[in-house]
C-alpha cells in the first residue's frame, strides 16, 4: 500500500509540473535558414507561439506568418539588410510580450571579398 500512495504523488507531481510548465515552453526560440524565393534569397524564420492570433514581430517590424501555433514567414533579403544592423548576427523575433534573438546562418550580413587568388601551399 504504501508504495501506490507514492506512485500517486509522483504522478500528481508529474502532473502538475507539467500543467504549469507548458505556458513558458509555448514560447520556445525561433530558428533561421537561408533558402531560395525565386530569383532572390529570402530568410526563412520559423517558431512556436501559444496563442495563434498572436502578432509575430522581426526586429520590431510585424510580419504575416504562415501557420497557426507553429508559424513561419519568409523574408527577402533586402528586407532583413534594411531591418539589421550592419554585421548582425542576430535578429529579434517578438510574439506578444516575449522575444528572443534567433541567430542568422553564419556571415549573412557581412561584406562578401572576392579574392583575386587564392594560394594553397602543401607542407
Amino acid at each position: 500500500m504504501p508504495w501506490t500512495d507514492l506512485s500517486r504523488l509522483l504522478l500528481t507531481g508529474a502532473a502538475f509540473t507539467a500543467a504549469f510548465a507548458s505556458p513558458a515552453m509555448a514560447a520556445s526560440e525561433a530558428s533561421t535558414r537561408l533558402v531560395s524565393c525565386g530569383a532572390e534569397s529570402c530568410l526563412l524564420v520559423s517558431g512556436h507561439r501559444a496563442d495563434a492570433a498572436a502578432p509575430v514581430l522581426i526586429n520590431g517590424r510585424q510580419v504575416i506568418v504562415e501557420g497557426q501555433n507553429r508559424w513561419r514567414v519568409r523574408v527577402p533579403m533586402d528586407a532583413v539588410r534594411e531591418w539589421s544592423a550592419p554585421y548582425a548576427r542576430t535578429i529579434t523575433v517578438s510574439v506578444r510580450d516575449s522575444s528572443t534573438e534567433a541567430d542568422l546562418p553564419i556571415g549573412l550580413l557581412g561584406h562578401v571579398t572576392d579574392l583575386a587568388t587564392l594560394t594553397i601551399r602543401v607542407k
